[in-house]
């Protein structure tokens, strides 16, 4: 879709002004929010951001200008990136950019801030680099975590065939054959009649706790080798996630409930990447939420127990029709004709209701963004990725899971000062027969 700059107006059925002019000025691209990202520019701001990090680090340490350059160059081949946010009268929208790439920097901050376009050229993602590590921080209205990765590893193959020039190849400067550029809907594309809400809304329990001093946000790493991990969920019976997302459950059992019974249950938020299973390779967001459960309802449960609850409420939910289902509810509710009617001030008001009723119904987000693959030819300079996930209401921990050949890292986010569940969690993996190895970003030190 394009819209042109003109000198008269029309509103379509967004809102946003539809634009005519003579041939000779250029056309600016616009396109439409998936359905998740609608809600993301309402709910977002510096005390929930909505931001993500994906990072890669490196053999060498990063020149800034180099990075910068490799920037410059593949931003222009990823419409996806090169974007701003409007706002129209019933809808936002996005509008082609073209301003220059935003500025790399050094990391001076905390990871996950909320990003302010008016600083940053209308852009709604960051590259920061720090000794071997390049960041990539994103604002989730554009994509998912699978369009994020998408976007690093070009940009790092970019900047790999700059600092060494002998890895350019027939190939050239050109993006990857398998790096996908598409921008369907796929929410749209595949959706269903449903008139079934998925979604929990009943409160789970939430994790609480004295804060860490404002603006700081806790990183700490654990780093696992994947055939001991894939040895210890054999002897569970259990995928890698299950398991993952198991140890986290019994964690804020033992060390936040003390392994009595409670009137709510602990509830992670799981998210599923689609596009496996509707055979899509778009790059804007297409995951749904389902939520691992357990409710202890009587005293001293075992990790056995709770895997198994974790299991089944996973795999009852992890299927085609259900996830169909799921995204199909939030579909209908945007293609009703009395909602694309409702101006967006008061959609907003009423997405903020919804969505102040629904955070509170899980304790945490658990992501995993799996396996991450490069090239042959730059796998030497690659040693590691990582991932982190910004806070959101009532969610003051949360989890991810990146992987790198043989190495999983599950990667702790918090905003608060203790530090027990994050303990808990590695011991309990250990115990179980992993290694660990644990890195952070220091808040926890006086």
């Amino acid at each position: 879709m394009r819209k042109k700059l003109t000198d008269t107006v029309n509103l379509d059925e967004s809102g946003k002004k539809e634009e005519k002019t003579s041939s000779k000025h250029h056309e600016i691209r616009w396109d439409k929010l998936d359905n998740t990202a609608h809600l993301f520019p309402v709910i977002a701001g510096e005390s929930m951001s909505n931001v993500y990090r994906i990072s890669v680090t490196l053999t060498e340490l990063i020149e800034a200008d180099t990075l910068q350059k490799a920037l410059d160059m593949v931003l222009p081949k990823f419409d996806g990136f090169n974007l701003r946010l409007r706002q129209g009268i019933f809808w936002y929208y996005f509008e082609e950019n073209g301003k220059p790439a935003p500025r790399v920097r050094e990391e001076s901050a905390f990871p996950c801030r909320f990003i302010y376009p008016s600083r940053n050229n209308s852009y709604m993602f960051l590259v920061t680099y720090y000794k071997y590590r390049i960041n990539l921080e994103v604002f989730h209205v554009l994509t998912d975590g699978m369009g994020g990765i998408n976007f690093l590893k070009e940009l790092t193959y970019q900047y790999l065939r700059l600092a060494h020039p002998e890895l350019v190849g027939e190939q050239g400067d050109a993006l990857n054959s398998a790096t996908s550029l598409n921008r369907e809907d796929s929410f749209l594309k595949n959706y269903r009649k449903s008139s079934a809400r998925g979604y929990q809304t009943k409160k789970a329990y939430l994790v609480k706790g004295e804060k860490l001093n404002p603006g700081e946000f806790g990183v700490m790493h654990g780093y696992m080798q994947i055939p001991e991990l894939k040895t210890v969920c054999r002897r569970y019976g259990v995928s890698i996630n299950e398991y993952l997302v198991s140890v986290f459950v019994w964690s804020v059992y033992k060390e936040c409930m003390h392994k009595m019974p409670g009137d709510k249950p602990i509830r992670v938020a799981v998210p599923v990447n689609l596009r496996p299973y509707f055979d899509s390779i778009t790059t804007k967001n297409f995951f749904v939420m389902v939520s691992a459960e357990f409710k202890p309802e009587k005293e001293d449960y075992t990790f056995e127990e709770i895997v198994d609850a974790v299991k089944e409420s996973l795999e009852s939910q992890i299927n085609k029709e259900n996830l169909e289902k799921l995204f199909s509810y939030n579909v209908s509710n945007e293609k009703q004709f009395i909602a694309r009617a409702v101006p967006l001030v008061l959609k907003n008001i009423a997405m903020r209701v919804i969505y102040s009723q629904s955070a509170l119904a899980n304790t945490t987000t658990i992501t995993n963004i799996g396996n991450i693959a490069v090239d042959k030819i730059y796998e030497p300079y690659v040693e590691m990725f990582h991932a982190c996930l910004a806070m959101s209401m009532g969610q003051h921990i949360k989890g991810c899971i990146s992987s790198y050949k043989n190495t999983l890292v599950f990667t702790f986010s918090y905003d608060i000062a203790d530090v027990s569940i994050q303990r808990c969690f590695f011991r309990k993996a250990a115990e179980d027969g992993i290694r660990i190895e644990i890195d952070s970003n220091g808040v926890n030190y006086e």
